[in-house]
C-alpha cells in the first residue's frame, strides 16, 4: 500500500511526466492532466509518453486526464499534492483560466510544487510572484523545485538530486517527504528568488553554451562560460535578495553544469542550431518542446537595463537571439573588454 493516496501533475511535458513517475512510487494514483490529444492517447493506450519520452514506460498507477470531468472522476477528495509542470509563460493564463478550482483546492491545505524555470519577460517577474499575484492568501503552500534533472534520467532512475524551495517548513518537509525515493531527493531551502533565479538563468548560460560548442569552442571556453555565468547570475541575484549560496548548490552551479554539458539539453542543443545559422524563430516553430532559456534570455537583458546589472553574457546572448548579431562578433567583443578582478 502506497503512503499517499491522489497526486495531480498539470502538464505532462518531459519533466511534468517524469516528477509523475517519481510520485508513482508513493501514490495509489497519480493522474496527469494533459493538453494535447496524442500524448493522452499514448500515455491511456501503452504507458508511455510517447511525444516527450519515447520509449520510457510509466508506472500502471500513471493516468492520463484531458478534461477535468476525467480528473474528477477519480477520488479528489483524496488529492493531497498539487504539481505545476507548466512552462512560465503559461502559469498566469492557465490558473487564472482555472482559478476556482485551484483556490477550493488551496482551501483544503493541498500543496502547490512548480517546476518551471523561466521569468516572465513582460512584468518580469519569477514563477512564485506568477501564482503569488493569483493566490495571494496561500503563500505557504507553495514549493518551487528546482536543479539537475534531466528527465530522462529521472525515468531510468538515475540518482538525481533537487532543491525546493519555498516558505513553511511544514510544508517543504511533508513535500519533500511525497516525492522521496531510493533514486530522489529533494533538499530543502528558504531561498525561493535564488533557487528560481538559478533555475531560469543558467538556461540562457546554457544556449551560450551550445552555440560555443556549435562553433567549435571546447572545455576551456565553456568552463570559462559557466564560471563567468555564475559571477553574473550572482550580480541578479543580489538585486533579488537571493543568498548567494544557493548559487553554488544545486538549482544554481549544479543545473548549469548539467545543462551546459549534457547532450540532452534542450536550451544547449537550441544553441547548437543558431550557431548554425538558423533562426531562433523558425527552431522554435520546428518543435514542441519549450526552450525557456529564449524568453527568458529577454526578461534577464530588460532586468540588467532597469536594475544596471552589468551582464555582459546575458547581454551578448540577447543580442545574438533578438538584434541578429553574429556570436562571433559578440564574442570578440566580450574579449576585448577591460580586464577586471575575478569577482568584481
Amino acid at each position: 500500500m502506497k503512503k499517499h493516496k491522489v497526486a495531480l501533475v498539470v502538464g505532462a511535458g518531459a519533466f511534468g511526466t517524469s516528477i509523475a513517475s517519481i510520485l508513482a512510487n508513493n501514490f495509489d494514483k497519480v493522474i496527469l492532466k494533459v493538453r494535447s490529444t496524442d500524448v493522452y492517447e499514448s500515455i491511456k493506450e501503452n504507458c508511455i509518453n510517447d511525444v516527450y519520452l519515447p520509449g520510457l514506460q510509466l508506472a500502471a498507477n500513471v493516468d492520463a486526464a484531458l478534461t477535468w470531468d476525467e480528473v474528477d472522476a477519480h477520488k479528489m477528495d483524496d488529492l493531497e499534492l498539487i504539481v505545476s509542470g507548466l512552462p512560465t509563460s503559461a502559469i498566469g493564463p492557465f490558473f487564472k483560466e482555472n482559478f476556482d478550482r485551484f483556490e477550493k483546492y488551496l482551501e483544503r491545505d493541498i500543496p502547490v510544487v512548480s517546476l518551471s524555470k523561466g521569468i516572465d519577460p513582460i512584468s518580469l517577474e519569477l514563477p512564485d510572484d506568477l501564482f503569488f499575484d493569483l493566490f495571494n492568501n496561500y503563500k505557504e503552500l507553495f514549493c518551487f523545485l528546482s536543479g539537475p534533472s534531466f528527465a530522462k534520467e529521472i525515468m531510468q532512475e538515475q540518482i538525481t538530486l533537487v532543491t525546493l524551495a519555498g516558505r513553511s517548513k511544514k510544508v517543504l518537509t511533508q513535500v519533500s517527504h511525497m516525492m522521496e525515493t531510493p533514486y530522489f531527493k529533494a533538499l530543502q531551502s528558504y531561498d525561493v528568488k535564488g533557487v528560481l533565479l538559478g533555475g531560469a538563468l543558467k538556461n540562457v548560460i546554457a544556449i551560450a553554451g551550445g552555440i560555443i560548442e556549435g562553433l567549435g569552442f571546447n572545455h576551456n571556453t565553456r568552463a570559462a562560460l559557466i564560471t563567468r555565468g555564475i559571477v553574473e547570475m550572482l550580480r541578479y541575484g543580489k538585486v533579488f535578495n537571493a543568498r548567494p549560496e544557493t548559487f553554488y548548490g544545486l538549482s544554481g552551479m549544479g543545473d548549469l553544469i548539467l545543462t551546459t554539458t549534457g547532450g540532452l539539453s534542450r536550451n544547449k542543443q537550441f544553441g547548437i542550431e543558431i550557431a548554425k545559422g538558423r533562426a531562433p524563430q523558425e527552431i522554435i516553430e520546428s518543435q514542441r518542446t519549450v526552450v525557456e532559456g529564449f524568453k527568458t534570455t529577454k526578461a534577464a537583458h530588460f532586468l540588467s537595463e532597469k536594475y544596471e546589472i552589468r551582464a555582459q553574457i546575458f547581454n551578448g546572448l540577447y543580442e545574438v537571439l533578438y538584434e541578429e548579431k553574429r556570436p562571433m562578433e559578440v564574442i570578440k567583443r566580450i574579449m576585448k573588454s577591460p580586464s577586471k578582478f575575478e569577482l568584481d
